[in-house]
């Protein structure tokens, strides 16, 4: 990860906007630097880490790893690199829902990634560790997972019951298979599995909530989905169909999985705090890491204290759950708060940084000073001094107003999207290795991460 110094931003360079609905994709490193000041010259540099740590921005690589074609997209990209698997570097990503098997057709309509209509599915592919800057040929997995279960029984003002399993129904284009996260199972206790929690949507009569679902994989082609089965609703992982014309006739529909929202310690399922309209939310998207045998979930949610404001005047806030065992009855603790509060359009990632015990985060925010066409779309990175929640809490992640997301430990990119700041950066993610925690590929050995982002 790189990042440019706090000095006054640059003017942006004019670039030509791309065609609506094209998604760029692009990658870029991190650097840590332990150069001496002549060896600078030429990089912008910013203190991180309490001040130990210095991250800087020269000549490194930065390009488009994907321009996918009008009925395309690809978001949240994950790079993971998987030992012993055959790649070695995996790419996973939150893709369309596949069109020719779905309508028996192989040309489709412009779809963008915040299309409603689209459920989304979970694309992943081999890459070589090379890390070739194009985007291999992935496969999509996850995109139909139900057709109709039944709705979760409500009580009082809205309120789910907290030991009754929630179950979700599936529209016509299947449940949404959204901002996947790939962890490694408890190795040192035999499990080999790989686990991807994803977001659906939780329909209700006050409105949508997002609700955590998971899935594990030995080799991210062939999956399986938890859910609940039978009256008593106990836990069961039931195989799914990655063929697109699984799941239509009636014959499939009897044996189709019937997943449910993966439950806390207390029984309750892992829903979004408030509801809300729309796939453009960041209701617990974030990152899962692996430290000391314990799983770290670092995810963004609404203050529940303005459920009852407009979507613009939300605030969110950096939320906490740990693990001890991925399959377990109930997985999660409950929702601790890190940091609070924090823009609406807040997207954070947090990971045990490469090589170090310190936690590292990107997160979306806007460069210091504005051009003519408003402000200019970045991303962020702060290390901690230390592994401890209270450095996390201590970062300050926004100059005031917070509203306005500007702060000096942007990166200032360059690849993709519009430089004047109209098209923004977001659905970042990086690479990682089986505990969720940074890795770079083995050409790149001297970079302490390496970054995706998605511009519109």
């Amino acid at each position: 990860m790189i990042a440019r110094s706090p000095s006054p931003a640059r003017p942006a360079p004019t670039r030509r906007r791309p065609p609506p609905g094209l998604a760029l994709l692009a990658v870029a490193g991190m650097t840590l630097s332990t150069d001496s000041a002549a060896q600078k010259a030429d990089l912008d540099c910013y203190r991180t880490g309490g001040g130990s740590l210095e991250i800087c921005r020269g000549g490194e690589a930065e390009g488009v790893l994907v321009a996918p074609p009008p009925c395309d997209y690809a978001a949240n990209v994950q790079l993971l690199r998987v030992p012993g698997s055959a790649g070695p570097i995996q790419a996973i990503h939150q893709g369309p829902t596949p069109e020719a098997g779905r309508r028996g057709r192989d040309t489709c309509a412009p779809r963008r990634a915040t299309n409603p209509l689209d459920g989304g599915a979970l694309r992943s592919g081999r890459m070589p560790e090379q890390l070739a800057t194009l985007l291999p040929p992935t496969q999509a997995h996850l995109w139909a997972i139900a057709r109709a279960v039944n709705r979760p029984k409500r009580r009082g003002r809205g309120r789910l019951r907290a030991q009754e399993p929630v179950r979700l129904q599936a529209e016509s284009e299947g449940l949404p298979a959204r901002n996947p996260m790939v962890i490694g199972g408890r190795d040192w206790a035999g499990d080999d599995s790989l686990y991807v929690f994803l977001l659906a949507t939780l329909p209700s009569a006050e409105g949508d909530r997002h609700a955590l679902l998971q899935a594990r994989t030995a080799d991210l082609v062939t999956f399986d989905m938890r859910g609940r089965d039978g009256a008593e609703g106990a836990l069961t992982w039931q195989p799914f169909a990655s063929n697109p014309d699984a799941g239509r006739g009636r014959s499939r529909r009897r044996d189709a999985p019937s997943p449910s929202a993966v439950l806390d310690e207390t029984g309750a399922p892992v829903i979004g705090n408030c509801t809300g309209a729309g796939f453009d939310r960041n209701d617990l998207v974030g990152a899962i890491s692996l430290v000391d045998r314990v799983y770290h979930y670092f995810y963004t949610d609404v203050l529940p204290a303005d459920c009852g404001q407009p979507p613009a005047k939300r605030r969110t806030a950096l939320y906490l759950r740990t693990s001890q065992d991925l399959t377990a009855e109930r997985v999660w603790s409950v929702a601790r708060t890190i940091a609070e509060p924090l823009p609406d359009q807040a997207l954070i990632r947090v990971a045990k940084a490469k090589g170090m015990d310190r936690w590292v985060v990107s997160y979306t925010c806007n460069r210091p000073a504005n051009t003519m066409d408003g402000p200019v779309a970045d991303l962020c990175v702060q290390y901690t001094a230390d592994l401890s929640l209270g450095s996390l809490a201590g970062l300050t992640w926004y100059a005031e107003p917070i509203a306005i997301m500007r702060s000096t430990a942007y990166l200032g990119l360059r690849s993709g999207g519009d430089g004047a700041g109209r098209f923004g950066r977001s659905q970042h993610y990086w690479m990682t290795d089986r505990a969720g925690n940074l890795a770079t590929p083995a050409n790149y050995p001297a970079k302490a991460g390496f970054l995706t982002w998605l511009d519109r």
